[in-house]
Parts: C-alpha cells; sequence; structure tokens
C-alpha cells in the first residue's frame, strides 16, 4: 500500500471512532512510525510502504482509535516551546496551563530565585518558569513517585537538573523553607463531572490529579490557609482552576490575607488562573 493510502485509511479510521482532529493526529502517528517530519510525508505519497512499516502504523492508530491520547502514543507533549515526556502518573501539559506561565512572568519585574511547584506533574510549570529566569532554582512536589520520576527526567532533557530537584510529598508536609513564587495546579473537576470528560482524559489522565472533590475546591481549601507561612514577603501565588471557579478561590485567597488578587483568562476567554501576593 502506497504511503498516500496509509495516510487515507488512517484518517477515516480515526474519524469513524469519533477522534477530535483525525487528520492531524494521523499524519503525526504516521510520521512517528516511519521516522519522519510531516512536511516529508506530503512529498512522499507515492511511496510503497513495507509490511513492517504497515504493521507499525496499523498498532499506533488501533490505540488513538481507542481513544489513547496522541500525545500518551508518542510519549512527548510539547509546552511552553518545551518538550516533556509522558508516563502513566503525569497530567499531559496543556495549552491553557500556559496561562499561569504568562501571568508569572507578568507579576513578577523582579525575577524570583527560588520556587515551589506543588502537584507537579511533569514538571512542566517548574521546569518552564526555570527556563525564563536563569538565576532561579525551583522545587517540585508530587504525591505519585513515577511524577518524580518523569519530571527528574524531564529536568535532565531540557539541561535544568542543576537548578530544580523533584520530591515525593504530600503537598506542603515536610518542607521546612519559603519561597519568592508558588505555582501549582491542583486537581479542579467536580467528582460528579468526571464521567462526562472525554475519554481521552477520563482513561488516561491519572484520577488523582483530576478529582477536585464535591466541588473541586479540596485542594485550594487545603492550601490556601497554608500558603503565607511559605511565602517570603511580596511573594505571589498562582493557582490554575477550572470553569466557573474564579469567585471562589478569589475570596479564599482574600479571606487568608493575600493581596492584589488578579484572574487571568486563557486564550479561549476562560478564567483560568488566580493569583495573589502574600502581604
Amino acid at each position: 500500500m502506497k504511503l498516500s493510502e496509509n495516510i487515507f485509511a488512517a484518517q477515516k479510521r480515526l474519524t469513524d471512532a469519533g477522534v477530535d482532529d483525525p487528520a492531524l493526529d494521523a499524519r503525526l502517528l504516521i510520521a512517528h512510525a516511519l521516522g519522519c517530519d510531516r512536511l516529508t510525508l506530503l512529498t512522499d505519497g507515492a511511496r510503497v510502504l513495507t509490511e513492517n512499516e504497515t504493521a507499525t502504523i496499523n498498532v499506533l492508530i488501533a490505540r488513538r482509535a481507542a481513544r489513547e491520547p496522541v500525545h500518551r502514543i508518542l510519549g512527548l507533549r510539547e509546552f511552553w516551546g518545551l518538550p516533556f515526556g509522558l508516563n502513566e502518573a503525569t497530567l499531559e501539559p496543556r495549552p491553557d496551563s500556559e496561562t499561569l506561565i504568562e501571568t508569572a512572568l507578568k507579576l513578577r519585574t523582579t525575577p524570583p530565585t527560588r520556587l515551589l511547584d506543588l502537584g507537579t506533574g511533569t514538571g512542566c510549570l517548574l521546569l518552564a518558569l526555570l527556563h525564563e529566569w536563569p538565576h532561579a532554582t525551583g522545587l517540585g512536589i508530587d504525591k505519585a513517585p513515577r511524577a518524580v520520576e518523569q519530571a527528574t527526567v524531564n529536568a535532565k532533557r531540557l539541561g535544568l537538573e542543576s537548578r530544580a530537584t523533584f520530591q515525593q510529598g504530600d503537598w506542603l508536609n515536610g518542607i521546612n523553607e519559603v519561597f519568592d513564587l508558588i505555582i501549582c495546579n491542583p486537581p479542579y473537576i467536580p467528582s460528579h463531572d468526571i464521567d462526562t470528560l472525554q475519554p481521552e482524559v477520563r482513561i488516561h489522565d491519572p484520577m488523582a490529579a483530576l478529582d477536585g472533590g464535591t466541588d473541586g475546591l479540596d485542594p485550594y481549601r487545603h492550601l490556601i490557609p497554608l500558603l503565607p507561612q511559605y511565602l517570603k514577603a511580596g511573594g505571589v501565588a498562582l493557582f490554575e482552576i477550572g470553569v466557573g471557579q474564579a469567585e471562589d478561590i478569589s475570596r479564599l485567597m482574600d479571606e487568608n490575607g493575600f493581596q492584589d488578587i488578579a484572574i487571568t483568562r486563557d486564550l479561549g476567554g476562560v478564567a483560568r488562573c488566580v493569583s495573589g501576593q502574600r502581604s
């Protein structure tokens, strides 16, 4: 079968499976299987594939048709222009979370020197900020040992291992220092909404990183009252938030002594980040 015919067949299979962007995903997976870039697919369509190449493509397309996320199949997801490896204990870094990076860079006129990332996952938030602030160091905490392993690998891939430390922990337990900036993307999906999520998320993202309790606010209620003692005077805390949660989380920060509380919207216009400064 020619390459062009493989592409067409893969796209149709993903379309029939209800995949959101079948054309893009088919090309990403076929390029990955063949070890080439997507531009090569456009110019090499007449090439007849070997049986092994066709078999490899079919396996990858079958996984995507079963609604395994394309970037989990590829093993990498780009965030802030940087590559991050994934495993079963990490969320996929998503473009919406880049709102936190943009907010952090605008809030700090003087670059911070010490950062804390709670629920670090792949380490994407901490490592993206360290990439932007070359004189900063950071600590990433995650309850899942496998997430800590993946974040450590990602730091090495990006050449940031000398400035980023990752360790297993339960939020702030055992931390005995103060920071210039604390960033956190906690679980914030209300428990009753989990079953409504797309299969790519519901089946393949770790449940511990999704379920935020009855109304999705349990992690914020736990963390926000504790954060001031872990921030230097003038230090900043930033949270990623879910749809409709901005008002409640802003109020929690106000009740716990934060000032200059701000809400930042993502590119889709959704309130995605709440930030505040320790008074």
